[in-house]
């Protein structure tokens, strides 16, 4: 599948954190250099959400409260090798993560209260030049959040983030923009690079899947605005947990269980 292959590392102790996604070549996580290494490491649950870059499992939101969720500061319990659990309330959720054939494979499982509705994403955020673009197939329905004002949703189409261009990147120019696509894969274009990302519904379970992509260009935080780019392939189709319409959501089923799984690969 994979010309060049593609590792992965994390890190259990830490929220379960990506902390790698790479090709003998480049690496394709992005690291805050604003955030020291020990502020994320003294995160403890209920913190307020540290940016330190990489790769965050946000559950069972994304948006607040609580922002991106609650796994991402929580310790993960390490099952086996590639293997790790994590519970959020009632919710557990196990990861499996695997190679093969040069890609990397994110096998999830969700258990919990039959009927319990949950958002679940995994919050990449990647290293780009302001050349890179985001290459989604057709002009799916896009939901632009937060926008025009906190709390607000608007819908678009892909790729307009409502005078943003979502698909391509650029200098920085002071906006900021998160959006959820409906789409169940992603190719990101970087020069002679390219990461492509697929991801669905496991056998037996029904849920929507879509893709929020965060560009910010230098628009936020207000108070020290740097330069961010996240794509995050997501089970569910909103970001705010309190916020989405029922057909939004992913819901356990009468067995109290739900599976998903996310493939990504260097072509």
């Amino acid at each position: 599948m994979s010309a060049r292959p593609l590792t992965v590392r994390t890190d259990p102790a830490l929220g379960g954190r990506w902390t790698s996604l790479a090709t003998p070549e480049r690496e394709w996580l992005w690291r805050n250099p604003r955030v020291p290494a020990a502020a994320r490491a003294g995160v403890a649950p209920g913190d307020p959400f540290v940016d330190a870059g990489g790769g965050e499992e946000c559950l069972p939101t994304i948006g607040g409260p609580s922002d991106h969720g609650e796994v991402w500061s929580k310790p993960w319990t390490s099952q086996a090798p590639g293997v790790a659990r994590v519970r959020a309330g009632d919710l557990t959720l196990s990861r499996r993560l695997a190679t093969h054939d040069g890609a990397v494979r994110a096998d999830y499982t969700i258990d919990g209260p039959p009927g319990a509705v949950l958002l679940h994403a995994v919050h990449l955020l990647l290293d780009l030049a302001p050349d890179a673009r985001l290459e989604v197939p057709g002009r799916p329905d896009t939901l632009v959040v937060e926008w025009p004002e906190p709390g607000a949703t608007t819908a678009s189409t892909w790729p307009d983030g409502r005078g943003v261009p979502l698909d391509v990147l650029g200098p920085d120019d002071g906006t900021a923009r998160c959006a959820v696509v409906a789409t169940d894969r992603l190719d990101v274009v970087d020069g002679a690079d390219r990461l492509s990302l697929r991801w669905g519904v496991g056998p037996g379970y029904a849920a929507p899947v879509s893709l929020v992509v965060w560009r910010n260009l230098g628009g936020w935080p207000d108070d020290g605005p740097y330069r961010s780019v996240g794509v995050e392939p997501m089970l569910g189709a909103e970001t705010n947990l309190d916020r989405a319409a029922p057909d939004r959501l992913a819901r356990l089923g009468d067995a109290g269980r739900i599976a998903w799984w996310l493939e990504v690969h260097v072509p």
